[in-house]
């Protein structure tokens, strides 16, 4: 049985988007310079509904009018994990629960965050984890097992990604073979901090941002708004690029509430990555060459909403296991290009889409 918290609770929770929702302009004329991948870990659309009907009918994700479907099943299994969700988005290949940045035949493959990088864009990523845990490693290690998080650590060496925000900092510290990380990144140019406030005067440079010695803790727990912050940090650090960049944000603690069963723990983490839905879609409209995508790697939970009351911002909802779901999940798009999101998909073609869509060469082995 689920324990719901108090109305008042929910209320003081909540987050109102700002202002009216408006209708997402037409398909723009204007190429496309950058992209923001935004993955909500496990959101599927009961996870965004309870979120919506906490915060009284109202989530800023709504301002994106092109909406789809992905299948999200991967290479070996019905049901994904996030390592190879987050690797078919990565290098647009089904590959093997558990796998990070590598196709089923565990051979290397160059991903969209890497490709981006050798081409001139600035990259950057973003998570309410740690910055080795499965989806963001996906973007830039290549590893066999999610779980070697010491390996994984160590290929964020292997190339000049310019901002990267989350956990992990035990990791890099105590790296394989007794690397220190924290040096070797130090020494690549790299200002490293242990938190967005110290990283306040960064206005330049390539930056890491380190928040916890492993996971950063739960939003309700006082996380604080690391995903906001951090999210503006990092667009203030790579707009200024010429060419463009990529830059993907997790709000990963989705997922961990529903493997908790816990909806106020999925309610408060999905109100938490809509704040920041929220900042990238402003930043995407005064822009106007700014593409963003918003989607999940799976649902977590299999939650149904059972009942609920806007008004009040009560959801009700049963979770039928504490794992993930096979579910297909929804994929939101806002800014020019957005038309190519729209339909039923695999989640490989999101790779593909985004490739097109910043013009970036295939990889010449696939």
């Amino acid at each position: 049985m689920i324990k719901y918290a108090p109305i008042l609770l929910l209320a003081s929770l909540c987050w109102i988007s700002p202002g009216p929702v408006t209708a997402q302009p037409k398909p723009s004329k204007k190429k496309v310079k950058n992209i923001i991948l935004m993955i909500g870990d496990g959101m599927g659309l009961p996870q965004m509904y309870a979120g919506m009907t906490a915060n009284r009918g109202k989530l800023s994700l709504e301002k994106c009018t092109v909406v789809g479907l992905h299948k999200t099943y991967s290479y070996d299994d019905y049901i994904t994990d996030s390592a190879a969700g987050a690797t078919a988005f990565s290098i647009g290949q089904k590959t093997y629960n558990g796998a990070i940045g590598v196709d089923k035949d565990t051979v290397r493959q160059e991903t969209i965050l890497e490709t981006a990088d050798r081409s001139g864009l600035a990259t950057g990523m973003v998570a309410t984890s740690s910055i080795t845990h499965a989806t963001p490693a996906s973007f830039i290690a290549h590893q066999r097992s999610r779980t070697m998080d010491r390996q994984i650590a160590a290929d964020f060496l292997s190339t000049d990604i310019e901002v990267f925000v989350g956990g992990g900092a035990k990791f890099f510290r105590e790296g394989p073979n007794g690397r220190n990380l924290i040096q070797e990144l130090e020494q690549k140019g790299y200002q490293v901090r242990y938190n967005l406030a110290d990283a306040a005067s960064v206005t330049s440079g390539k930056l890491a941002v380190l928040t916890a010695p492993e996971q950063n803790g739960k939003f309700s727990a006082g996380r604080g708004d690391l995903l906001r912050q951090g999210t503006l940090k990092s667009l203030e650090l790579l707009k200024s690029n010429k060419k463009g960049f990529f830059l993907m944000i997790e709000g990963s603690q989705i997922d961990w509430g529903g493997h908790d069963n816990d909806l106020q723990y999925v309610i408060d983490e999905m109100l938490d990555f809509d704040r920041t839905i929220a900042e990238v879609l402003r930043f995407a409209e005064q822009d106007g060459e700014t593409l963003v995508v918003i989607t999940a790697d799976h649902e977590c939970g299999g939650l149904t909403l059972t009942g609920g009351n806007l008004a009040a911002g009560k959801p009700e909802g049963h979770f039928s296991t504490t794992h993930h779901t096979a579910v297909p999940v929804p994929v939101y798009a806002y800014g020019p290009g957005a038309e190519l999101f729209g339909g039923i998909y695999e989640n490989t073609d999101i790779y593909f889409k985004m490739m097109k869509l910043l013009r970036l060469p295939l990889p010449a082995k696939r």
